[in-house]
């Protein structure tokens, strides 16, 4: 893992736990994201559409098996649904944006369900401007919701409602790839989901991503 964003999401998990540090806390949050933010932008300028969708490591063991453009929605989709669903009880920017249509996903889950070939197929079908747009929003909405939050409210847990309310817009795949999503999420307080989908979520996927440009700039030279 990248030192520095290692280093940083520490202080970031530390922080957040005394009253005292939490805004510290927070502003190291958005420290940490931005600089992922930056990494994610620099793809849009410097790969192809077909950089995008290409899956150099398909079969290996790791996030790096998958492709850049999979590997985006996949953040900010699980980012989105968390942010929304769980933990502000509103509408996800998905569905408020009309975002399946905007992207061309033919799909409205995590993509946890999907492997190999069909990651790649699901890739070229997205539209990469869409995508950036969604997920563009989606960060934005996030910071909003977490700037809001008062210290206490990360203690709580998520409610039989928020979970009842999760499974019935088919947000997560009934895969097994994908169904232990729900009970991962619903077992966490806020807290706990800031710990992951919100960051290092975010180190593990855009350090995939990392690996895959790498890869396709040896594969052209």
């Amino acid at each position: 893992m990248n030192r520095e964003w290692s280093e940083l999401n520490k202080s970031v998990q530390t922080l957040l736990k005394k009253r005292d540090t939490y805004e510290e806390g927070l502003k190291r949050l958005f420290e940490l994201r931005g600089k992922l933010w930056d990494v994610i932008c620099s793809f849009r300028s410097e790969l192809s559409r077909e950089d995008f969708c290409a899956i150099p490591f398909i079969g290996a063991d790791g996030y790096h098996s998958k492709t850049i453009a999979y590997s985006l929605w996949h953040i900010f989709r699980i980012e989105d649904i968390t942010a929304h669903t769980l933990i502000a009880g509103d509408e996800q920017v998905f569905f408020r944006g009309g975002y399946q249509e905007r992207t061309g996903s033919p799909i409205i889950t995590t993509g946890n369900e999907l492997s190999g070939r069909q990651i790649a197929d699901f890739s070229e079908q997205l539209d990469i401007s869409g995508l950036y747009d969604y997920i563009s929003e989606v960060k934005t909405d996030t910071e909003k919701i977490l700037r809001s939050l008062p210290f206490d409210s990360l203690k709580q847990k998520m409610t039989a409602e928020r979970r009842e309310q999760l499974l019935s817009l088919n947000v997560v795949s009934s895969d097994e790839n994908a169904a232990w999503l729900i009970d991962y999420w619903c077992g966490k307080d806020v807290r706990g989901l800031i710990q992951m989908p919100f960051s290092r979520h975010w180190i593990m996927h855009v350090e995939a991503c990392l690996r895959i440009r790498e890869k396709l700039r040896k594969m052209t030279k």
